[in-house]
């Protein structure tokens, strides 16, 4: 026989849903509210009607102390229940419908009353303050039981004090005006809980459309889950407002864009100034993978509409894989320039065993001269003129690079540059992409050449790049630095559009500028100037017998 399940314990709680909870809140503020304010109400009603009470007791016994009668009939008759005063007292009693009516002398001894038998009887309580002259109100227990009084002075007819008239109404009858009115309040406190359920259930449905329907906990451990995600993955992550507003950044798109939690409320134009970056967040340009570039790095933009009108962008860095394409396409082109040297170097191996083996020696030692001399006066012609050993090599490549693919590189005859650069790798990038850009424009092209020209003018370096390929029409000369534009077919490894764009961004950084126009006689002419590209002169030591002279 199986074991009996145990019990299960009926656990009573919150609901799970936030609908449900919100809904339960809501409708428990909205009761609390209206029993508070139910009880806040009536707590003043009781003592109003408390006061009404004693007011209307205190009137009906200033005017059965004005009755003539009344004061007569103390002064020359005796206590009796068929006396003129009692007559005259119940008369007012009725007509007022009050508890009772008690007409008193200076001793406290009654000379009127609702009960017959009291009259002649002293009074239950102190008459003292009216017979010293005193209106007097409260609410007091008697023979009757409890009841709202009025007292006043009796005076005869030279305003003598000869007495008091005590006025009593019954408490009873405020206690029912007091519940009377009871049921009307509730009514109202009930509508009002009505309306207030009615408005937390529409509140509540909007929770639960706004929520999904999720419980607190589940809502809970998405938010951290969100923030493990958002400052955990390796990506940039901009959240925006439907006003355009920033309002969230992972540490990552930090990073990447250069700002910090200061951004957060303000537009992508405030926060990061006008580009191609800005752009892109704020939906002004359009599409995916965009390729733009903040400060040095290279970046890939996404951006994605939200169903709340706002937006979310992506931002991945590219800065070095885009590095390793460009790296990538130098080494294909120098494999290429070096498998072109190859079968030259074959050629005239064979020219060379040619030669020797029909032992003309001169004429070998003279094209072994030859060949080996063209190459060491190119090297020669650019050490000369450009004393920095980076920038030197770089150029000595690439004229290999462009004999192979039939273009003359140049380095004019009026480039002069130290070796003093502040930033040579800097240098070796922007000579680097207008080079490669300038044998890409003339490659194939009759009577390509490129020429390149570093000046020195003070600490300043002026780089001009001339081709003479087709050139960049007028409209176009802006465009070119623009992240992302290009005329030419992509690469394998990604996009263009990205090093003209890096050119100027070098050097403006730097302070300077990167302008393209028209050569003479035809392509393109990009002009770079760089204003602290140099460090200041060496000084000049002088022979200590020079100085002594």
């Amino acid at each position: 026989m199986s074991p009996t399940p145990p019990a299960r314990r009926l656990r009573i709680g919150l609901p799970r849903r936030a609908f449900s909870q919100v809904l339960l809140m809501q409708v428990v503020i909205a009761a609390g509210v209206a029993v508070l304010v139910t009880g806040l109400f009536l707590a003043p009603l009781s003592k109003q009607l408390d006061q009404e009470a004693m007011r209307r007791a205190l009137a009906i016994a200033q005017t059965t102390a004005q009755d003539p009668q009344i004061a007569e009939g103390v002064l020359t008759t005796r206590p009796s229940p068929t006396g003129p005063v009692q007559r005259e007292a119940e008369r007012i009693r009725k007509a007022t419908h009050a508890e009772y009516i008690v007409v008193m002398d200076l001793r406290g001894f009654r000379w009127s009353h609702t009960t017959p038998s009291e009259i002649g009887q002293h009074v239950s309580t102190d008459p003292g303050e009216a017979l010293a002259g005193q209106d007097v109100m409260q609410i007091d227990n008697g023979t009757l039981g409890r009841s709202a009084r009025g007292k006043v002075p009796l005076y005869d007819a030279e305003h003598r004090i000869i007495g008091a008239v005590s006025v009593g109404i019954a408490y009873d009858s405020v206690r029912a005006r007091l519940l009377s009115a009871i049921p009307g309040l509730l009514a109202y406190a009930g509508g009002a809980l009505a309306v207030g359920a009615l408005a937390a259930w529409l509140i509540s449905r909007r929770v639960q459309r706004q929520t999904r329907d999720l419980a607190f906990s589940d809502i809970s451990a998405l938010l951290a889950e969100r923030e493990a995600m958002l400052h955990g993955i390796r990506e940039g992550v901009v959240a925006l407002d439907r006003g355009g507003r920033i309002r969230l950044l992972n540490d990552e798109a930090r990073r990447l864009l250069g700002i910090g939690d200061e951004a957060v409320g303000r537009s992508p134009d405030e926060a990061l100034g006008e580009g191609r970056t800005t752009d892109v967040l704020a939906g002004r340009a359009t599409g995916t993978d965009l390729l733009t570039v903040r400060g040095h790095r290279v970046l890939v933009a996404n951006r994605m509409p939200t169903d709340d009108g706002g937006a979310v962008a992506t931002l991945r860095d590219r800065t070095e894989l885009e590095q390793l394409g460009r790296e990538l396409d130098s080494t294909r082109g120098l494999i290429d320039a070096l498998r072109a040297q190859d079968h030259e170097h074959a050629n005239r191996m064979h020219t060379l065993l040619g030669l020797l083996e029909l032992e003309m020696f001169d004429d070998a030692v003279d094209f072994v001269g030859e060949v080996v001399g063209d190459h060491r006066v190119t090297a020669e012609q650019v050490t000369e003129k450009i004393q920095d050993p980076l920038l030197a090599a770089l150029l000595v490549g690439k004229a290999t690079v462009a004999a192979e693919r039939g273009v003359a590189l140049w380095v004019s005859d009026r480039t002069r540059l130290p070796d003093r650069l502040v930033d040579p790798r800097g240098l070796v990038t922007v000579v680097g992409n207008l080079v490669d850009n300038a044998l890409d424009a003339v490659a194939g092209t009759p009577h390509a050449r490129v020429e390149v020209e570093l000046r020195a003018e003070g600490r300043a370096v002026v780089l001009t790049v001339r081709d003479t390929g087709p050139g960049i029409p007028a409209e176009q000369r802006e465009l070119v630095f623009t992240e992302g534009w290009s005329t030419k077919k992509p690469p394998a490894h990604g996009k263009r559009g990205i090093g003209l764009s890096m050119v100027r961004r070098l050097a403006e950084r730097q302070g300077g500028s990167a302008v393209v126009g028209e050569a003479d006689g035809g392509g393109a002419q990009f002009t770079v100037a760089l204003p602290e590209a140099l460090t200041g002169p060496e000084p000049v030591l002088v022979p200590a017998a020079e100085e002594t002279r």
